[in-house]
């Protein structure tokens, strides 16, 4: 996924007029004239220049007829020059920004329901228990195995369809089952599942699920078993506890009858989850924490502990307590890799993960088993150390050794055939912005000149493009391969920096849309480098392509 499709929604139009896009009216008609009066073809009497300047002039009037319009700048601040261009036929009552955004969402929902009728959704999990104890014992290294498939289907706008499977084998036993759902939209607030499974957990049941408020969800199931006619009822209820957080009550009347209590918070860095449980046979609670150091990778804690009372021929009470740590990192758009270690009173474990879209691939490998807390209280150390180290010091290896090159390879070539596939639209692009600094060029030197006369604000060097290229140790000598993804742009700058000698680029504006800049890398994540001098100092400083960007600044002084 490029840069495109991640960013802030591009505010080209308003690059164009240098303005925010929290523009006001007489903001946007000042800019209009100042840039008018710059591009308007009859201030030009070479040939060459007139043609320069009718074509510019053209894309700022484009700009004001839109950003003028109150309709036309909603869509555009909403969707871009998509919404524009869509052929949208909005009617005369939508006047206000809340019924013209209600219908922009219909349709675009219309558009991704059509999608969703033309594609299955499959998801599966594929689960290998490994046990490296049993392996040395002469008895093989696969403990067990289970598999679920599950494939969903939009039959209607409001009717969906789910129906899956799923095989275990662990050790001498085994099972199977095959399950559908049946799911409707009675209305905006309230739906109904239909639910079966054949197997050796046969079931047959029915949910539904209503939104007693804006912040709340209630949902009531009944099921019955096939295999003994008894009959188990649940009731669950949400509530958005705030923006992040939400809590759940759950409450189990059957055979195993239970009360669960659960919390919930989710943000853009961090998730958390717990629940305690109890029940007639048993109780319980469980935790995890993740964290998000980046994009791509993340870390995860876990814990849980219980005790439960199986009734065989007499009471058997088996207690659980393990806690789980690892991490995470996401290696492509759409696949993602884990590793966690678990220490607990069945052993030591440590489990592989691989996430690609809906499918999963689990491997949970036991280094060590047990039974009993004193025996895992008595466990060898080293071993113990082994289970932790050995594989981590694989992996950072792999990383270091094997991955990193690997994509750094990969990255370096998909930039090349990108460049090599949009070297002409960025040739022409380059052409269209160095003519446009033309008809700039005559009062940016005005502007350089009365700032440096009075010891102001001078752009002496302002490279734009793409981010890997512009460290501030490597902006300064640019080789051939990286000055193709780069472009000159002091001389806009110069023409923007006002009479009171400050510049400033707004913050959630795409910087290649300004006059006299274009798109030197398109699909590569880009920066801005300046350096500058003013009342005799000189600064430098680096700006992400939508950042906002306000000097002249101490911080920035060299």
């Amino acid at each position: 996924m490029n840069e495109e499709d991640t960013g802030p929604p591009n505010k080209e139009l308003y690059a164009l007029l240098h303005l925010s896009p929290e523009a006001s009216d007489e903001e946007i008609r000042k800019a209009y004239r100042q840039w008018a009066q710059v591009y308007h073809p009859d201030k030009y009497q070479a040939p060459h220049m007139k043609e320069i300047a009718t074509e510019n002039f053209q894309r700022i009037c484009e700009a004001y007829e839109i950003l003028s319009d109150e309709t036309k700048r909603q869509i555009y601040d909403i969707y871009g020059m998509e919404g524009l261009t869509s052929g949208l036929e909005l009617g005369p009552k939508l006047n206000k920004a809340e019924e013209l955004k209600e219908e922009l969402e219909r349709l675009r929902r219309m558009k991704e329901q059509e999608k969703k009728l033309a594609h299955f959704r499959p998801s599966g999990t594929i689960l290998a228990n490994l046990s490296l104890p049993q392996f040395l014992d002469g008895d093989g290294i696969m403990r067990g195995m289970a598999m679920s498939s599950e494939v969903h289907s939009q039959l209607s706008k409001s009717t969906t369809i789910a129906f899956g499977g799923n095989l275990e084998v662990n050790e001498n036993s085994g099972g199977g089952a095959a399950s559908l759902v049946l799911r409707h939209q009675m209305s905006s607030v309230s739906s109904i599942e239909f639910l079966a499974s054949a197997g050796l957990r046969g079931l047959i049941g029915l949910q539904t699920t209503r939104n007693l408020s804006q912040h709340s969800t209630a949902t009531m199931a009944i099921a019955m078993s096939l295999r003994d006619g008894s009959i188990n009822l649940s009731n669950n209820w949400t509530r958005q506890l705030s923006e992040t957080t939400s809590g759940n009550i759950q409450l189990l009347l059957g055979v195993e009858s239970a009360i669960s209590v659960g919390w919930e918070k989710k943000d853009e860095r961090m998730s958390a989850v717990g629940e305690i449980k109890v029940g007639t046979n048993s109780f319980g609670a469980s935790a995890h924490y993740t964290r998000r150091f980046s994009k791509k990778s993340h870390g995860r804690i876990a814990g849980r502990f219980g005790r439960y009372i199986i009734k065989i021929c007499v009471d058997n009470i088996f207690t659980a307590l393990e806690i789980e740590v690892g991490g995470g990192r996401k290696v492509s758009e759409f696949s993602t890799i884990r590793m966690l270690y678990t220490i607990g009173v069945r052993g030591i474990f440590w489990k592989f993960e691989l996430h690609r879209g809906g499918q999963k691939l689990i491997i949970p490998v036991c280094i060590s088993s047990s039974l009993s807390c004193l025996w895992l209280m008595n466990f060898s150390s080293l071993f113990a150390a082994g289970a932790f180290i050995i594989p981590t010091s694989l992996y950072f290896s792999l990383k270091k050794f094997v991955f990193k090159p690997y994509y750094r390879k990969r990255e370096k070539q998909k930039a090349l055939e990108n460049m090599e596939r949009t070297s002409a639209q960025v040739r022409e692009a380059k052409a269209a912005a160095e003519k446009a600094q033309q008809l700039l060029q005559n009062v940016a030197n005005r502007k350089r000149n009365r700032q440096m006369e009075t010891g102001g604000l001078v752009i002496t060097k302002a490279v734009y493009g793409a981010r890997n290229t512009l460290t501030r140790d490597e902006s300064r000598d640019l080789n051939d391969e990286t000055a193709s993804q780069v472009m000159d742009v002091t001389l806009p700058l110069n023409f923007l920096v006002n009479d009171s000698g400050q510049l400033r680029l707004h913050e959630g504006v795409k910087k290649s849309g300004i006059m006299g800049f274009c798109n030197p890398c398109p699909g590569e994540p880009k920066q801005l480098y300046v350096e500058y001098t003013y009342r005799g100092n000189r600064y430098e400083v680096v700006v992400d392509d939508y950042g906002e960007l306000v000097i002249p600044q101490e911080v920035h002084r060299i």
